[in-house]
């Protein structure tokens, strides 16, 4: 008897794609519709997680395109507390897909939000929408218009010049206001600002409006970049908390679901734009849960380098086996031991858990 399942590859088969494949050589990856050159500049954006990616592309020798970079007398230390150079400008975590439409808008000029800025007790400014990015926040109102000013400035450069952009969407659930519909990275409230249920309202995105946020990012992009290529991922980091009213555990995979679905959507929609399954190698059951940590939150550098050997392999057109590899064991402890004490400040949501 014939059917169609038989002239199916491997691939389609857990069995012959996962079961009775090394966990460390699961590959999920299937095509891609091009590839990174040494020369493309790429741009990042999205959660905690998208910070890899620039990482090793970094160490890879390609062109991670930085648009915002600190003065050059800075050391590692503080260019890491300043939050320079994580992403390609100093946006900081865009968790929500209406963050990165709107920070288009604003870096354009179409959209300013009524709730422009935050003043606390000892006199500083906050910025709404990059509430951790200044440690102790800004010092005059001079500083924080100066400081904002050269941050869309460098957004634009790199929307403008960039050649790939990746984005890795992180959360569904988001605060906005109720005056303007301001999305914000953090609950007002949390790391500065004042939290007014009159004026603060909780929301939970659902598939059509992350897809429909994705869409207009894109086309608006396109306008001033015509030939940019687009790589969306989805982050295996799983909440550290939910506003909903039921178990974090089902809040996370909800969000994960729907942020799946609109990027599967967004692939389909538009061209030259492509998904990269970052979320499946990492939560996988393959793995039997050693790529999360003991929080089983935080990724560890074992998963991360699984998911990069993986991306460069189908996204770039040459890939150093063995920068792509983790050297040693005490190597992943002594990145593990790093990352702990500077995700508290990559990371705006783990302030949502220090009460």
């Amino acid at each position: 008897m014939t059917h169609p399942y038989k002239s199916l590859p491997d691939s389609a088969y857990w069995r012959r794609a996962v079961a009775s494949v090394l966990p460390a050589n699961v590959d999920p990856v299937m095509t891609v519709p091009f590839r990174i050159s040494p020369q493309d500049r790429v741009a990042t954006a999205g959660s905690c997680f998208a910070q890899h990616i620039a990482r090793y592309l970094r160490n890879n020798g390609f062109n991670f395109f930085v648009t915002e970079e600190a003065h050059p007398l800075f050391a590692r230390e503080m260019k890491e507390r300043y939050n320079y150079e994580l992403f390609t400008a100093r946006y900081g975590n865009i968790y929500t897909t209406r963050q990165l439409l709107q920070l288009f808008q604003r870096a354009y000029g179409r959209f300013r939000p009524m709730d422009d800025a935050w003043y606390c007790d000892d006199g500083s400014i906050i910025d709404p929408f990059r509430p951790q990015i200044q440690p102790s926040g800004f010092t005059s109102w001079r500083e924080y218009e100066l400081d904002r000013s050269q941050h869309f400035a460098a957004v634009r450069r790199a929307f403008e010049e960039l050649d790939i952009f990746v984005f890795t969407l992180g959360l569904t659930e988001c605060w906005v206001s109720r005056e303007d519909g301001a999305a914000y990275p953090l609950c007002p409230g949390v790391a500065g600002g004042r939290f007014d249920p009159r004026r603060h309202e909780f929301v939970n995105f659902g598939v059509d409006e992350v897809t429909a946020d994705m869409l207009a990012f894109i086309d608006l992009l396109r306008e001033i970049n015509p030939a940019l290529r687009v790589i969306l991922t989805v982050s295996p980091v799983p909440l550290i908390a939910t506003m909903e009213p039921q178990h974090v555990l089902v809040s996370t995979t909800y969000s994960k679901s729907v942020l799946r679905v609109a990027a599967e959507t967004v692939v389909h929609a538009r061209a030259n734009v492509a998904y990269f399954p970052s979320y499946e190698i990492i939560t996988g059951s393959f793995s039997r849960g050693k790529y999360f940590g003991e929080d089983c939150r935080l990724v560890t550098e074992e998963g991360v380098s699984h998911v990069m050997r993986v991306f460069l392999k189908h996204f770039t057109n040459f890939v150093d086996e063995t920068k792509a590899k983790v050297d040693s064991d005490l190597e992943a402890k002594k990145y593990l031991a790093e990352m702990e004490q500077i995700i508290q400040v990559m990371c705006d949501e783990e302030a949502l858990d220090k009460h």
